[in-house]
């Protein structure tokens, strides 16, 4: 499963019947693209605020939603970093209560990954560039995503991403928050943009031929799933709208 945005819910009964859950990152609900009323960014400016900023960055005009935004947290006086640390603390806390034991997760995007250590259980092991056996097959992790204008929390530059992808090696099932840079896996139908996926994964790829490759991110995206090689390549999410996660079977 993978971008989760808040659905503590589904995610409470997600592992149901399953061995362990493998979650791929973005926890956290900052702005629902499908219902404005939704996230941290409504409950602290309203909807009609939070529909104006959507609308700007569905067409791409980053800089003016910077603009937008800046000037909301200007007139109530806020810092922006403690009233979104505050607020993302709140949905932590809800979150990883309902995670199962076992949980394998990594970070998205938007996660803050300095907050982790301080809410996952013993049951959920967090990964990063790491590898781990989960029922007698080897799964790799790599967390966070590419540099964007969007700025979003957890973004890193294109080495240090390969870096991580490195360090996973050879593995049966690689689990990463982003897809691997193919049009149709990167292409999100709704936004009508094309995401940042990454080329050092899709060389992996191509490369260590894993069974499977795992990954979020893209909410709406062209293609769900496709081969690359002998490798089954899916999107795991929206679990957010969906509710359901996707089940691995040997």
């Amino acid at each position: 499963m993978s971008d989760v945005h808040g659905n503590a819910r589904d995610l409470a009964r997600a592992g149901e019947g399953a061995d362990a859950l493998v979650c791929l990152g973005d926890l956290v609900l900052f702005l629902d693209y499908a219902d404005h009323s939704r996230g941290i960014f409504p409950d602290l400016f309203g909807t009609e605020n939070a529909h104006r900023i959507v609308e700007l960055r569905t067409a791409r005009r980053f800089e003016e939603a910077r603009a937008f935004g800046a000037g909301l947290w200007s007139a109530i006086g806020t810092d922006p970093r403690t009233a979104i640390e505050e607020a993302v603390r709140r949905q932590y806390a809800e979150l990883f209560a309902a995670f199962p034991a076992p949980t394998y997760a990594t970070y998205g995007n938007v996660d803050i990954p300095g907050l982790w250590p301080e809410y996952a259980g013993i049951g959920t092991t967090v990964l990063d560039g790491e590898r781990v056996e989960i029922g007698g097959r080897v799964f790799g992790f790599v967390g966070g995503g590419l540099r964007t204008s969007m700025r979003t929390p957890y973004e890193i530059s294109d080495e240090e991403y390969a870096a991580k992808i490195e360090a996973v090696g050879e593995v049966d099932v690689l689990c990463t928050h982003i897809p691997p840079e193919v049009p149709e896996l990167v292409y999100d139908t709704v936004a009508r943009r094309f995401e940042r996926g990454s080329t050092a994964l899709l060389d992996a790829i191509r490369r260590t031929r894993p069974r499977y490759a795992l990954f979020g991110h893209v909410h709406q995206p062209l293609a769900r799933r496709m081969r690359i090689g002998r490798t089954e390549c899916v999107n795991v999410g929206h679990f957010a709208s969906s509710g359901r996660p996707w089940v691995l079977q040997w």
